[in-house]
């Protein structure tokens, strides 16, 4: 099978490739065999990508995904009001059809966006029903997605079982594989850390941990001095650790995950983003928690270069593409099937509008999907070859019946929490 997308401004993300003004980008059994200014290709599907960027999809490297029934709910809250409301309150009350109809919508949605990998850092841990209910919803979303098992919000109970069980079921091959989400020293103690990564190793996982300090604690130190920084291991936020920290990070090979509209609007301190380029890391984007921010990475883009221009000026809008999509797929471990357009990898791409009022004309591609992008322009994506979406809409998806589906899952949930749904929830720490 053979698809041949015609015509558009080619933006591949990989130096050998470049940008092409005019490409073609020619897939054959969902890889990318050939990108060239004109190719051709007479027995191919054509999708005429003329008015359209041509480019890699985004990968969002950390997202709790169930908490997709209570978007925007929390664009208010502290960090310590959300722990308090989404772990504290409603967590509880979520059954196996709950994780289900979030996972799925929340990922059919990052998919709308133009986010074709997603690493789903789950930790609504109840039982193993909750977990598979997790990974099927993902199975069926028609995206590369990551189930990342955590154990749940600081608790200290054991998770070999699971992980193991897990594993055996999402065994690295498809487009739904595994990691191990990793608890901090400082909630469950160094052994059990030691423990875990060791259980990661043992496995082949890949890891990612919630990490920060306040000034007062050097988390990566701790870590660094029991040999525990690994090169497979994402860490998540970051905020207030020190340079030195970083460049033991940067030393490990360990990659960081920014995100920055959270860690703003929640208090964390400023991004990581210019520091960590600074001690030698490339740093990658995610989008963390729907309750408080959007669920796409133009405005993650965007909230990030801000920040950091506004720091020191350094960054320029190619940096945040690389950030989400190159860079964060080598945080994965998938930098050889996704994350560029280039010959040999699986053809995740996505078609973005350059004719809508809200971004034309395109003059400069990088500059204009960074400080203008939106949802509303993607309008094709693929993932491994397979259209997913096309002409701004998902394919074979029944959207009224999972938003009705979502709503009840709200509803049910909030009522059984005792919570309102009317504005006026102020969860108390």
């Amino acid at each position: 099978m053979k698809t041949l997308l015609s015509g558009g401004t080619v933006v591949s993300m990989d130096p050998a490739v470049g940008d092409l003004d005019r490409g073609d980008v020619l897939i054959e059994n969902g890889v990318i065999a050939e990108v060239a200014d004109r190719i051709h290709a007479p027995d191919a599907e054509v999708i005429d990508a003329s008015d359209r960027i041509v480019m890699p999809g985004f990968v969002d490297n950390h997202r709790h995904n169930w908490q997709t029934a209570f978007r925007g709910i929390g664009a208010d809250w502290t960090f310590l009001q959300w722990a308090t409301a989404m772990h504290g309150t409603v967590k509880a009350h979520y059954t196996p059809e709950d994780v289900y109809a979030a996972t799925l919508l929340g990922r059919l949605e990052a998919l709308h966006s133009g986010i074709t990998t997603m690493l789903d850092w789950y930790h609504v841990a109840q039982d193993h029903e909750h977990e598979d209910a997790a990974i099927a919803a993902l199975r069926e979303a028609p995206g590369r997605s990551i189930f990342c098992l955590g154990a749940g919000w600081a608790t200290s109970r054991p998770v070999d079982d699971d992980i193991r069980r897990v594993r055996a079921e999402v065994d690295g091959h498809g487009l739904v594989t595994m990691a191990f989400g990793l608890r901090g020293a400082d909630d469950t103690g160094m052994d059990t850390l030691t423990r875990e990564l060791q259980l990661a190793d043992e496995l082949g996982l890949r890891t990612s941990l919630h990490t920060g300090s306040d000034g007062t604690q050097r988390p990566i130190a701790d870590m660094h001095k029991h040999g525990l920084l690994r090169g497979t291991t994402t860490f998540v936020h970051g905020n207030g650790i020190s340079d030195g920290e970083l460049r033991m990070l940067a030393d490990a090979g360990s990659s960081i995950s920014v995100s920055p509209d959270v860690e703003l609007k929640m208090g964390f301190g400023a991004p990581m983003t210019g520091r960590a380029l600074a001690a030698g890391m490339r740093p990658t984007l995610s989008i963390d928690v729907v309750p408080s921010v959007g669920g796409d990475m133009f405005a993650a883009m965007r909230a990030a270069f801000a920040a950091e221009r506004g720091l020191d000026g350094g960054l320029r809008a190619r940096d945040l593409l690389e950030f989400a999509t190159i860079d964060a797929a080598a945080s994965c471990g998938l930098e050889a099937r996704t994350g560029s357009i280039a010959p040999g990898k699986e053809a995740d791409i996505i078609l973005l509008r350059t004719d809508d009022v809200t971004i034309f004309p395109v003059t400069e591609p990088a500059g204009s999907i960074v400080s203008a992008g939106h949802p509303g322009l993607v309008d094709t994506v693929l993932v491994a070859g397979r259209v997913v979406k096309r002409d701004g809409a998902l394919v074979g998806v029944d959207v009224p019946a999972l938003r009705t589906r979502l709503l009840e899952s709200r509803d049910r949930i909030a009522a059984a929490a005792g919570v309102p749904l009317d504005g006026t929830w102020n969860p108390q720490p």
